[in-house]
């Protein structure tokens, strides 16, 4: 067989290679053939969301070619993370990054001279210094893999001035394919990206948006801790991740779920450059069991065993939470998002925007907000709305995946309700002048007897009182679904008020039927009643042989000093638990089981393995 000099086959056995070194008998969707493209020496663009194997795409041609694959990162700690775990399964790789000493870089830079490398991760900044690109032109490297390539795009979520400078690398590598990574983009940001790097007629590959093992929830927000906890306790001693809009939320979030016995930290852009090392290095080795963060805990979280994430507070686009939802469930085991809703967070965020200078800028993220306000109050399938936003349709009516579908909401005759609150709102703007925020409606609506209701005399309109057949919560939910129905609006600034739209006039004239969600105080079934054989990802196992082998994972992660899922992911420990292999053979038909990790641990695991069901018997 014609071999390399690593002792591959020039033919690239792409699955033998996979099998070798990573443990897995297949390929994700499109992974291959963003390989093959990247073997031809041909540039390529590769969307696949988070979760869907993008950094396999250009390890495993680093293996099948011979030479050097440079990966730009932008993260020291993904970096470091990433080179940990391939040097786990086997594979020669190193970073270069401010936190090594001088004599640890002359020592890597001297192995990258003898070829003793096969992919080096390199943060933008340091591969374009001058002395960096004299190096690069030595190594001819064979692949430039760009990762978080929307970075390099103003229209992307997270764009950095630094990517800007990659695209002088086609001038100086001309004959040298470059491979463009982004796990999220819109179609704009697709085409800043392809422009920006200057790739040549690239093979583009877009994967599948849709994140089937994760479940999305939208719950309103009332008691905002007791409903973390009941998420938190419904993934006892897993990991999750808590997004809010503030720094100090999340301080103050951290400090009550320690309190309640949940190990838990705050992370944020705010925090000194140790202190966030710190707790993000407690997260990923399971030291904590929560991280309460803001946006900032973003790109660098490359943890797969993410069980749960919930947002606070209402994201400012879809495509942020997008991202962010998708650090749960990265190794395609079930995970649940939850986003916790409440309509103060339209008003505050519209804001925000109010305080912008630009006005395409204001217009650009008022459009973005309202997407996102939809996303949170549709009463449609979260998934088929999401997948929407990225052009992609979805064609089950019910994905087993989201409150919506799990537990629809149901639907009443709601002419009388919406003529009751379109024509408070009408009234109470004649007898003023000027519109009021929705509390202030609904107190109308509702016969309350406040200051502001006599000050302005609204306690001598028409409609004062006739809302009493629901209450001030249930006159939210409706009137929140008026806004989105466009019968109603909310104004923009830190002001907001509730007007009537001249859809909602003209509507009010016809008094045509109006179908709308019953509003209700009472908790939504759980969508964790439902059989765990039933959600997408599961692998059913012995639940208690599952926790010895997490048990033997974290001594042997411990005494290696690396994070657990690093030995094994929950994945490969599950299929123990549900084959329980008993010799190295059975054990080497594993997911996740490498040559490499076989050859280190595989008898530990098969002895804990045989010692459970002796005492089984």
């Amino acid at each position: 067989m014609d071999k390399d000099l690593f002792g591959n086959d020039k033919n690239h056995d792409l699955a033998g290679l996979l099998k070798r070194f990573f443990g897995y008998e297949s390929f994700r969707p499109l992974q291959e053939e963003v390989m093959r493209e990247a073997l031809a020496g041909n540039d390529t663009f590769v969307l696949m969301p988070t979760g869907g194997g993008k950094s396999l795409c250009y390890q495993l041609p680093a293996l099948a070619k011979g030479g050097l694959t440079i990966v730009v990162s932008p993260l020291i700690a993904l970096m470091k993370d990433q080179v940990d775990a391939l040097e786990e399964a086997g594979v020669s790789a190193t970073y270069l990054n401010s936190t090594l000493s001088a004599t640890e870089s002359r020592e890597r830079l001297a192995k990258l001279y003898n070829g003793e490398y096969r992919l080096l991760y390199v943060a933008p900044e340091r591969l374009m210094l001058p002395e960096m690109l004299e190096r690069l032109a030595e190594w001819k490297p064979g692949l430039i893999a760009i990762d978080e390539a929307h970075c390099i795009s103003e229209w992307g979520h997270d764009f950095r001035p630094e990517y800007r400078q990659i695209a002088t690398l086609r001038g100086r590598f001309p004959e040298t394919p470059v491979m463009a990574l982004t796990a999220t983009a819109t179609d704009r940001v697709r085409q800043d990206i392809v422009s920006q790097l200057q790739l040549r007629n690239p093979s583009r590959f877009v994967a599948s948006f849709n994140r089937g093992n994760l479940i999305y929830r939208v719950v309103a927000r009332s008691q905002p801790l007791n409903q973390i906890l009941d998420v938190a306790k419904r993934h006892d001693g897993e990991s999750g991740i808590i997004y809010c809009a503030s720094r100090n939320a999340t301080e103050r979030l951290a400090k009550r779920l320690s309190e309640q016995g949940l190990p838990c930290a705050a992370y944020h852009a705010g925090l000194d450059a140790t202190t966030r090392s710190k707790n993000q290095e407690a997260f990923i080795r399971d030291e904590i069991q929560i991280v309460c963060a803001t946006i900032a805990f973003g790109m660098g979280i490359d943890k797969p065993d993410v069980r749960f994430v919930i947002h606070h507070d209402l994201p400012k686009n879809i495509e942020g939470y997008y991202q962010e939802t998708g650090r749960a469930g990265r190794d395609g085991l079930p995970a649940e998002c939850v986003l916790l809703f409440n309509a103060s967070d339209v008003a505050k965020q519209f804001g925000f925007i109010e305080e912008k200078t630009d006005e395409q800028e204001q217009r650009v993220a008022r459009d973005l907000l309202q997407q996102m306000v939809h996303y949170a109050e549709t009463r449609d399938c979260r998934r088929r709305t999401l997948l929407a936003y990225f052009s992609e349709s979805f064609a089950d009516e019910n994905c087993g995946g989201c409150d919506n579908c799990l537990d629809p909401k149901e639907t009443f005759d709601g002419t009388v309700a919406a003529q009751k609150f379109l024509a408070c709102l009408y009234r109470i703007r004649e007898r003023s002048g000027f519109g009021f925020g929705l509390n202030h409606v609904i107190e109308v609506l509702t016969g309350a007897n406040t200051e502001a209701i006599r000050k302005w005399g609204h306690d001598q309109v028409s409609t004062y009182g006739i809302g009493d057949e629901f209450g001030r919560d249930e006159w939210k939910v409706i009137g929140r679904e008026l806004m989105r129905l466009g019968l109603a609006q909310l104004t923009s600034g830190r002001m907001s008020v509730v007007e009537l739209t001249q859809a909602g006039r003209d509507w009010l004239g016809s008094r045509e039927p109006i179908e709308l969600t019953r509003p209700t105080v009472a908790k939504p079934k759980s969508s964790a009643a439902r059989s765990r054989s039933e959600r997408a990802g599961e692998i059913q196992c012995d639940e208690m042989l599952f926790q010895r082998l997490r048990e033997l994972r974290m001594e042997l992660a411990a005494k290696r000093g690396l994070p657990a899922y690093m030995i094994f992911g929950d994945v490969a420990l599950r299929e123990m638990a549900r084959d329980c292999p008993t010799t190295l053979e059975a054990f080497s038909l594993t997911s996740g089981v490498g040559e490499k990790k076989q050859a280190e641990y595989g008898e530990q695991f098969i002895s804990e393995i045989a010692a459970y069901l002796t005492e089984k018997e």
